[in-house]
């Protein structure tokens, strides 16, 4: 499609991903297996084979939902893979490398950062005995973190170097959007890529090294979290803020989740690995529930936003396309993830309430409706953007912000 690909179509393949991980963390907090950090297949296969039907389909459903959503995410991402090398071509694509748009760029690093969190859990899930290699296979994890890690700040760099160096290049009156904070949730999902190494690995150099880097990209990414709401919301207050480009008025949610997560992987990694224990559950509940009070209040503003510019009516549920739609995926996929982290480190871990218990489901329950409110939106984007489940080519959209 050339001319009329935006490398915002690589959010496709994040919320598929998203979607596929998010299954997993049913397994994940749901399935006993006090011998690793996270369920593997060896945990998981003797409840799919016991005698209790209804936790066997249960399983059995997460773990299509999870290859569903993988397969379309690997579809996607040689989709985009192979358009982005045509658009390249372009004199579309050099306007987007001189305009504030560059900044979708990110969204190639940040794809790439979730495919290689995908084949962590595909892994583990269904490969018999693998987590018996797992102390080999984290070092790999953080090379393939690294050259993410290097090529967004590669990205970033050009582009920060532009703004800073070329008088006008950087438009405040075309920034009334926070579509800037695609750098930040690219930056946060490398932070949570290193994190996983750090808390995981039994080696000491290995846990250091992740927690190091997981750290680094952390603390750029809540420096630049500041500066780009802040310039934001001055070219907002000003200007209105831009229809095309509302969907950013979310992207802080994915990001708190990613920072939330990193929060609790690096806190673990420095408990077992430097200080011989199992870090209070307390840190948990404060610094989670603080995360996730926060997303809720950005998602209720949010809403409203989008509500009254009539977003969803333009781009959802009307006949005009954009790229930028797919940003409307990653926020519900982040909620539904810090739920379940928070219900269980945070409320099930301090004893606040009992696992399977009404109250536990009661919780649970607002958390699985946005899970399967964002499928459901995934679905309408999909018919919308592509011509059929055969057809892979969006159909033409209207140019993207």
């Amino acid at each position: 499609m050339k001319n009329n690909y935006n490398p915002l179509y690589f959010l496709a393949a994040l919320g598929n991903g998203g979607l596929a991980v998010s299954f997993f963390m049913y397994l994940m907090f749901m399935v006993p297996h006090p011998d690793t950090p996270m369920a593997t297949f060896n945990h998981i296969y003797p409840y799919i084979t016991g005698e209790n039907t209804f936790v066997s389909i249960s399983i059995i459903i997460a773990l299509l939902a999870m290859i569903y959503f993988a397969v379309k995410h690997f579809e996607k991402v040689i989709w985009n893979v192979k358009e982005f090398n045509k658009f390249k071509k372009t004199d579309a694509y050099k306007a987007l490398r001189s305009s504030n748009g560059e900044v979708a760029l990110m969204a190639i690093p940040l794809t790439f950062s979730m495919m290689i969190n995908v084949l962590f859990v595909l892994g583990a899930v269904f490969v018999p005995g693998l987590w018996d290699y797992v102390q080999f296979l984290l070092p790999f994890a953080l090379i393939g973190f690294m050259i993410v890690g290097f090529f967004s700040l590669k990205i970033f760099v050009r582009m920060m170097t532009r703004f800073m160096t070329t008088p006008s290049s950087f438009k405040e009156e075309a920034n009334n959007h926070f579509s800037q904070l695609l750098s930040v949730f690219a930056f946060t999902m490398v932070a949570v890529g290193f994190a996983a190494p750090g808390a995981m690995s039994h080696n000491l150099v290995i846990s250091a090294t992740g927690i190091f880097f997981s750290i680094l990209f952390t603390v750029l990414s809540v420096i630049l979290i500041i500066v780009w709401i802040g310039l934001g919301l001055r070219s907002i207050f000003k200007n209105g803020f831009a229809l095309e480009a509302s969907p950013s008025v979310w992207m802080l949610i994915p990001i708190l989740t990613l920072i939330g997560i990193t929060g609790v992987r690096v806190t673990s990694g420095l408990a077992h690995n430097f200080l011989g224990t199992d870090p209070h559950p307390l840190i948990f509940f404060v610094g989670l529930g603080a995360v996730i009070t926060a997303q809720i209040v950005i998602g209720i503003l949010g809403y409203s936003v989008l509500k009254k510019l009539g977003y969803f009516n333009t781009f959802v549920g009307g006949n005009k396309n954009s790229a930028g739609s797919y940003g409307l995926i990653c926020p519900g996929v982040a909620f539904f993830v810090l739920g379940m982290f928070f219900t269980h480190w945070g409320l099930v871990q301090n004893g606040v309430i009992d696992k399977f218990s009404v109250a536990y489901f009661i919780i649970l329950a607002p958390f699985v409706f946005v899970q399967f409110k964002t499928i459901h939106v995934l679905s309408k984007l999909n018919k919308k953007h592509f011509k059929s489940t055969t057809e892979k080519e969006p159909k033409v959209q209207e140019k993207t912000a």
